[in-house]
C-alpha cells in the first residue's frame, strides 16, 4: 500500500513520540494529542523565509532594563534579565518596577533600520520574558504595559510595522514560565534550595497556569501576527514533553504558516520547527534547520558594567561559521531602560554590516528531506 506523504509523517511523528521520550516524561497514551501532521512540501514551504533569513536581530527588554543588572546599589551577577531571580527580590518588591516603566525613547523605525542596515532580515522581541511582565496589553493580566506610565504606546505594533515598512520578519519571544504568575514560586519562596530561575506549580495550579499561557500567546498571534514564536524556559521540571506538543498544535491551528522554535516542548528531544542553541553553535553541519543565538557582550538584557563587547570580526566569524553550517544567527541587543540601544552595540553591527560587504556569507542549505520531530535516542 502507498501512502501520501502527509500520512506518513504523521504516523512517524506519533510512533517517535510513543517510543522516544526525555528522561522524566511520561509515556504519552492514545488519550493524549499527538504532534500534528504535515507534509514536508507543506513544512519546507513554512520554513523558506527562515532559510533564506541567515542573520537576525534579537531585542530583550522589559522591567529588568531600568535597573542594568544593579539592585539596591549592588551590582548582581549573571545576565541582567534574571536580576529577580539571581537577587532573589521579593516578588511584590520587584513588581513595582511597573510603575517607573517608562521607555519614552524607544524608536521602533531606528531599531528596525539598524537590522536592515547590517543585513539583518528578521527580529525577535522579549513580549514576556521570565518576570512576567508582558509588553503588551493583555487581557489575561495586569502586569503589563498598559498599567504603567508608559500606558497609550504598544512596542509590539510599532515594531511590527516598522518591519512591515522595512521588509522585515517579526518575531515574538514568550517565556514558558513565569515568576509572577500566583501558580508559581521560585524554590526560595518556598523555603527550599534549588536554581534561583525555576519555578515549582503550587496548590495544583498548573492547569490554570496552562490556560493562562496558551491564552496569552494566542493573544499575541491574534493581535500581532508575528511570522515565528521564540519560546524559553522549557528546563521547567513541571513543563513536559507533552505539554510542549499540546502548545505546538494549538499554534499551528491559530497561524498555519507560523515557525516555532523547538524550546516549545523538551529541547532536548524535541526539533520542530527549528533547533536553537544558545551561546554557543554546532561544531559540524546539522541537517535540520536551526538558528545560533548570542550576546554582543555578557548578557541578553541591558547590564550597565557589562563593557566585555565581542569585536565585529568576531561576530562576523560567528555569522559566516553559523552560515555555512546551514543555520542562522540570531544577535542579541539589549536596550536600557528608556528604550535606548547602546553605542557600543550599534557601532558593532555597523563594522560587522562593513565587513559582510566586502566579504560575503553564502549560506549552506540544510537537506532536509522529512519533517523532524522527537528526536529518536
Amino acid at each position: 500500500m502507498i501512502m501520501n506523504k502527509t500520512i506518513l509523517t504523521g504516523m512517524m511523528l506519533s510512533l517517535s513520540i510513543l517510543t522516544a521520550q526525555p528522561s522524566g516524561v511520561q509515556t504519552a497514551s492514545s488519550q493524549e494529542a499527538t504532534l500534528k501532521s504535515e507534509s514536508i512540501e507543506d513544512y519546507t514551504a513554512r520554513m523558506q523565509w527562515f532559510v533564506e533569513a541567515n542573520y537576525g536581530m534579537f531585542i530583550h527588554f522589559g522591567l529588568y532594563s531600568q535597573l542594568g543588572g544593579v539592585w539596591q546599589g549592588k551590582q548582581v551577577r549573571g545576565y541582567a534579565e534574571w536580576i529577580q531571580g539571581k537577587g532573589n527580590i521579593d516578588r511584590y518588591e520587584y513588581a513595582q518596577l511597573a510603575k517607573t516603566f517608562n521607555p519614552a525613547k524607544f524608536d521602533a523605525d531606528f531599531i528596525v533600520r539598524t537590522a536592515k542596515e547590517a543585513g539583518m532580515t528578521y527580529l525577535v522581541i522579549t513580549a514576556k520574558h521570565h518576570e512576567g511582565f508582558c509588553l503588551w496589553d493583555s487581557e489575561y493580566t495586569d502586569f503589563d504595559v498598559a498599567n504603567t506610565p508608559f500606558k497609550g504606546r504598544d512596542l509590539l505594533a510599532e515594531l511590527s510595522q516598522a518591519c512591515k515598512q522595512q521588509g522585515i520578519t517579526f518575531g515574538l519571544y514568550y517565556s514558558i514560565i513565569d515568576w509572577n504568575h500566583p501558580s508559581q514560586k521560585r524554590p526560595s519562596e518556598l523555603g527550599k534550595k534549588g536554581a534561583p530561575g525555576k519555578t515549582v506549580i503550587v496548590d495544583n495550579r498548573k492547569q490554570e497556569y496552562v490556560d493562562y499561557q496558551k491564552n496569552q500567546v494566542l493573544e499575541l498571534i491574534n493581535d500581532y501576527d508575528p511570522a515565528l514564536l521564540w519560546f524559553d524556559a522549557d528546563w521547567a521540571n513541571w513543563w513536559t514533553m507533552q505539554d510542549g506538543i499540546e502548545l505546538y498544535n494549538a499554534i499551528r491551528d491559530a497561524s498555519p504558516s507560523i515557525i516555532v522554535n523547538n524550546r516549545v516542548a523538551k529541547r532536548d528531544g524535541f526539533e520542530l520547527d527549528y533547533v536553537t542553541q544558545e551561546q554557543k553553535h554546532f561544531k559540524d553541519d546539522f541537517p535540520k534547520h536551526w538558528e545560533g543565538c548570542y550576546t554582543m557582550n555578557k548578557s541578553w538584557g541591558y547590564k550597565q558594567h557589562d563593557h566585555k563587547w565581542k569585536s565585529a570580526q568576531t561576530v562576523y566569524d560567528k555569522l559566516k561559521d553559523i552560515n555555512e553550517k546551514g543555520g542562522n544567527l540570531l544577535l542579541n541587543v539589549g536596550p536600557d531602560g528608556h528604550g535606548v540601544i547602546q553605542p557600543e552595540a550599534i557601532a558593532i553591527l555597523e563594522q560587522t554590516a562593513e565587513l559582510l560587504d566586502a566579504a560575503p556569507i553564502t549560506k549552506k542549505i540544510p537537506l532536509v528531506t522529512q519533517v523532524p520531530g522527537i528526536k529518536v535516542k
